[in-house]
């Protein structure tokens, strides 16, 4: 069995915990493990690592490596496909799966999200073998036995019986709560979103029933233009709801999508008064007086008073309060800040780079204050910006700088000044960790005022 992992999504449900440069699917929320790292280790089971095939947002590149690195996994090159822009589900299943048939051929996949919380206990496992022997003549979806009525999933009824499973009698939207309890009453599953395909069978279903897609990746001479000429479209409205060879097999196991703060609610340990705390960073503490069933995750002293039934998130940058059960509107924040062009939605306070992270200590009109965090042998590329000045100071470890052609090692304490417009780059030759305080001083301090004339990590 081969395994195709989906990691691209956005994650905007969750702003703003999650940014679309650390989406949900790289997240630690629960433990040391990214679900990411959760995905790849389930996917272990089954495959060998060279029979791992991860599909992610170019975006996305360093994360995925730096999480299989902590899991000792190095994958073959050719089996992490960089999509250039999400086009959901159906463009980037069918690219994973012509890779799969053009390594192996004629394989059975699984296609597997890499943002859902499950334990893979004994059934996941004879439920994935059950589909296994399926897949040679259905296109198999897993169905999550419902705990209660629940209108933010979809669902699937069953049809004629079969020995590993039943034939899809027909996929449902997200319902009402009357027809969510009908559901249920009337033996329907929840839609997991993971699937088992036979390549060949997979492709030739895809050539009849979503032709333009089939085309565009036969004809277009590049995955870029290949994705150009495809639309947005999910597998399950493109193949699987019009498709004659679905079938579903049960899936008796915890299972949760973490689609919204109320997903998250259900899954964290409540306390005497139902309310769910999260703690985030060294500080981070809540104190309670006649608050009950809240969710509360926050990086600091947070005090509620009278409060019930509330989604309280704080990222340091970012508060959300929202009403339990309003959190599917979470998007339409997200929406509206990124209309409005705030950085907020794409990075935390901290953001993540190939060679370490920055944090944003404190900013003003003219100015910005951060903390460099570069790991061992890493360095920056070699830049320049043309409206801003920056003044490194070291706070730990080696810097090797470079600065107009110069070259400097500066130590804990010492500092240096870097002009606009001088080309300069920060190298950590040392090793422990480089921390390094920046502060930014110009009329214009985003991000991408960088110009780049090198990099060890190929971005532009």
């Amino acid at each position: 069995m081969k395994t195709l992992i989906l990691a691209g999504g956005k994650g905007t449900r969750l702003w703003p915990l999650s940014r679309e440069l650390m989406p949900k699917q790289f997240m630690r929320m629960f433990d040391d493990y990214s679900l990411f790292q959760k995905t790849v280790q389930r996917a272990l089971m089954f495959s060998k690592p060279n029979e791992i095939f991860i599909v992610t947002n170019k975006k996305y590149k360093f994360r995925v490596l730096d999480d299989l690195r902590e899991l000792g996994l190095e994958l073959p090159e050719e089996n992490l496909l960089l999509e250039p822009v999400g086009k959901n589900t159906l463009p980037a299943i069918y690219w994973g799966i012509m890779r799969i048939e053009e390594i192996f051929r004629d394989s059975i996949v699984a296609v597997l999200p890499s943002d859902h919380l499950i334990e893979a206990d004994k059934n996941y496992e004879k439920a994935f073998k059950s589909a296994e022997r399926l897949a040679h003549d259905y296109l198999v979806t897993f169905g999550i036995k419902p705990t209660r009525p629940h209108t933010g999933y979809g669902y699937i009824k069953p049809g004629e019986r079969l020995e590993d499973g039943y034939r899809v009698a027909e996929f449902k939207e997200k319902p009402d709560l009357e027809t969510a309890k009908r559901y249920v009453e009337e033996g329907y599953y929840w839609n997991s979103g993971m699937f088992m395909f036979d390549t060949e069978l997979f492709i030739d279903e895809v050539k009849k029933l979503a032709p333009e897609i089939y085309s565009a990746f036969e004809e277009a001479a590049t995955i870029r233009e290949a994705y150009e000429r495809v639309r947005d479209i999910s597998v399950d409205y493109g193949i699987m709801e019009k498709t004659d060879k679905a079938a579903v097999v049960p899936l008796n196991v915890y299972w949760n999508d973490l689609g919204s703060f109320d997903a998250i609610y259900e899954v964290l340990e409540k306390d005497e008064n139902g309310n769910a705390v999260k703690i985030r960073g060294r500080k981070g503490y809540h104190v309670g007086i006649d608050s009950r069933n809240n969710l509360i995750m926050t990086e600091r002293l947070t005090a509620t008073v009278g409060v019930e039934d509330l989604i309280i998130i704080d990222t340091g940058d970012a508060l959300l309060v929202a009403h339990r059960g309003d959190s599917q509107k979470v998007r339409k924040v997200y929406k509206r800040l990124k209309e409005k062009g705030d950085e907020r939605v794409f990075v935390h306070r901290t953001a993540y780079r190939p060679w370490g992270s920055y944090t944003i200590l404190e900013e003003g009109e003219r100015y910005k204050i951060k903390r460099l965090t570069v790991l061992p042998g890493k360095k920056l590329s070699l830049q320049m910006h043309y409206h801003r000045s920056e003044h490194w100071v070291v706070v730990r470890g080696t810097a090797k700088v470079f600065i107009d052609g110069e070259e400097i090692l500066l130590r804990p304490g010492e500092s240096t000044f870097i002009p606009a417009g001088v080309v300069h780059r920060l190298e950590n030759p040392g090793k422990v960790v480089l921390e390094v305080i920046e502060t930014q001083i110009g009329e214009y301090l985003g991000e991408d005022d960088i110009v780049r004339f090198d990099d060890d990590f190929g971005r532009e």
